[in-house]
């Protein structure tokens, strides 16, 4: 099991921290798929809210809240069944615009694994004014239901009354939803391409700058983050973001980053290359990688 898991452990049930600890293995990133969801169920004995509310406190070892010591874990279920956990991350030293928030984390991990819409989120705090607006952005968003512990069930329109989303910007196709794009790029560079293959899947639908950046590890390892628009503009999550939290989930750290490639679409209004390069330079040394491409 890793270290990191160790103290969430002792807050949990008997009989499922006795079988989380084979799961909480050096590959565990926070995600359990629907069977093992099931499994833990019978062990456990716990209804489903009652055991993604239990597992809490492990999505809660994820976050590296370097400035606010304040550690939020939060899990989202997506129609799949699986469950993806997340938690906030703040840069050291770095602009609080930087802070990736737990729901976000969650969010984004589902998305990464290729889930398609989200019918869940359950969380260890009341998700603030940020959260709920990144949250509106996803398919149905407003019917999402939010488990917070010892608070009835409610759905995202309880939280986020007179809701504004991307309808009102006539965006139909919402985040986890929409329909990838089509970079001309022509590169036998693996890291290269899988920046392009990523940011062919980002969500740009206000700017158009579809964008996504590449980290590649010291042991050739490859983690990706896209970019994610929001209608409110503010809570959008660039991809430096996204990948930093999908890297220290995995429980690799930014000392291991060799390269960063961020590719990004050519024909929109705006560059996310100098944000980009102030949340990178703030955990390593390594230049960025900025490639410009046309849409096909």
């Amino acid at each position: 099991m890793q270290d990191r898991f160790v103290p969430s452990i002792a807050h949990l049930p008997p009989l499922l921290a006795q079988a989380l600890v084979p799961l909480l293995d050096s590959d565990f990133s926070g995600h359990f798929e629907a069977k093992q969801i099931e499994t833990l169920k019978r062990i456990s004995g716990l209804e489903e809210n009652q055991l993604l509310e239990a597992l809490l406190p492990v999505a809660a070892a994820l976050a590296t809240p370097t400035i606010s010591e304040f550690y939020v874990g939060a899990i989202a279920k997506g129609t799949s069944g699986d469950i993806y956990m997340g938690a906030n991350m703040e840069l050291k030293d770095e602009v609080l615009g930087h802070t990736v928030h737990a729901e976000q984390s969650a969010i984004s991990h589902a998305w990464l694994k290729g889930e398609k819409s989200i019918t869940d989120i359950v969380v260890n705090y009341s998700p603030c004014g940020h959260c709920r607006q990144f949250m509106n952005e996803l398919v149905d968003g407003c019917n999402i239901h939010i488990h917070l512990p010892d608070q009835p069930t409610q759905r995202l329109s309880h939280y986020l009354p007179y809701s504004f989303g991307p309808k009102d910007l006539n965006v139909t196709e919402p985040l986890l939803a929409s329909k990838a794009i089509q970079l001309k790029l022509v590169s036998e560079d693996p890291v290269i391409l899988e920046a392009t293959h990523q940011a062919n899947k980002s969500y740009a639908p206000y700017t158009g700058t579809y964008a996504a950046i590449t980290f590649e590890l010291d042991d050739g390892s490859l983690f990706s983050g896209r970019y994610a628009e929001n209608a409110a503009f503010n809570p959008s999550m660039m991809p430096t973001q996204m990948a930093l939290t999908n890297l220290l989930r995995h429980n690799r750290q930014a000392s291991e980053i060799v390269r960063a490639v961020l590719v990004e679409s050519a024909s929109g209004k705006i560059s996310l290359a100098n944000a980009s390069l102030d949340a990178l330079h703030t955990l390593t040394s390594v230049e960025l990688e900025h490639l410009v491409v046309e849409l096909e």
